[in-house]
């Protein structure tokens, strides 16, 4: 049985949910480096969100620190972020970088395509310098291959663990899937924009058949648009991608308040779940993640971990919602209002989105 102050409690919980949503609707971010050895050079490959590059040069002018340099011009700046976010040492020797080159992607990001000169040894060490001035959560994807494209290692960089060394004559490979897949849960508990999505399909109240579909429906929109984006079929721009998951987010809390009949909600709930499906799979796309033999390995963990994160949360609330369903206040009420509030949450990141 729900008491007045448990109800209250649950009313607070949501009402916050929504102003978080609000307030931040995208995850902590993911950047790639690809380092790629020869016996000439040594190439670096990485791809950064420009608003992650500017922040972090911003905040090294504001502590005085080494990659900023003290220059005020943006391109040294820009290159400086470059020559210094990466340390490279072959058996504790460090490499020397020659140049950096900078351009921009289709999807905004900026890549530095960073060179050094090459050194004989058995014993690569990557270190990432620049994790510490990202946003908390920020995961960077490192890999590394030879000259023939054959990946001689991979693995996913935090704050707290920036570091990859490896033995460059050893023919064994780190096993990257339970890194995806946490990659994948993590993205979806952060991502509010997608959170607030499925909030507002579950706080209809609808039965336990209907739930399953959808549910079920999501899922395998989802792997479709994974197949399409693994064989590199279908690509879709972010700035189409992003305003129509807020579109989507928009029309389904007015849905909730409008529609009494929700019998073919999964179908709509289909379409909807290729756009964010497109939207999870450019977050790696985009940046490089899960290149060459291992795309589909890498993309398939991120996406079950994405699957995982759903149903987390769908096992959490649903439970919540349908005994709060019995209540006419929730009914009447609370369920309108949260859905109004999710149309809100809806339209200020498309309006946010639309003027990016």
């Amino acid at each position: 049985m729900f008491t007045p102050i448990l109800k209250r409690l649950v009313v607070a919980v949501i009402f916050l949910f929504c102003l978080m949503g609000i307030a931040r609707a995208h995850d902590p971010g993911l950047s790639a480096i690809n380092v790629r050895l020869s016996s000439a050079q040594v190439a670096v490959h990485l791809s950064i969100a420009r608003s992650d590059v500017e922040n972090a040069i911003k905040l090294n002018v504001h502590n005085r620190s080494s990659i900023a340099g003290g220059t005020a011009e943006p391109k040294p700046l820009m290159e400086a972020f470059g020559q210094d976010a990466i340390a490279l040492t072959v058996d504790d020797q460090p490499l020397t970088g020659r140049s950096v080159k900078i351009h921009t992607e289709e999807s905004g990001a900026l890549v530095f395509d960073i060179t050094y000169d090459s050194h004989p040894g058995s014993r690569l060490k990557i270190l990432s310098r620049v994790l510490s001035l990202l946003p908390r959560g920020h995961r960077q994807y490192v890999a590394v291959l030879d000259d023939l494209e054959n990946k001689l290692g991979e693995k996913v960089f935090d704050a707290g663990n920036c570091e990859l060394e490896l033995e460059l004559n050893s023919t064994g490979r780190p096993n990257t899937v339970f890194q995806f897949v946490a990659l994948g849960i993590e993205h979806i508990l952060t991502g509010y924009d997608h959170l607030v999505f499925l909030f507002g399909l579950l706080v209809a109240g609808v039965g336990l058949k209907d739930i399953a579909k959808i549910i079920t429906s999501f899922t395998a929109a989802h792997s479709i648009t994974l197949a399409l984006s693994t064989l590199d079929l279908v690509r879709v721009s972010p700035s189409i991608v992003e305003p129509l998951i807020a579109a989507s987010i928009i029309y389904v809390g007015l849905e909730n308040i409008f529609s009494r009949n929700l019998k073919w909600r999964w179908l709509l709930t289909f379409g909807f779940g290729t756009i964010h499906g497109f939207g999870f799979a450019s977050a790696l796309r985009d940046l490089g993640v899960g290149s060459g033999s291992s795309a589909a390995l890498s993309l398939i963990s991120f996406n079950a971990g994405v699957e995982v994160g759903q149903l987390s949360v769908a096992v959490v609330a649903l439970p919540i919602i349908w005994n709060l369903s019995r209540r006419q206040m929730f009914v009447t009420r609370l369920a309108p209002a949260c859905s109004a509030m999710i149309s809100v949450a809806g339209a200020l990141w498309l309006i946010e989105r639309l003027l990016d």
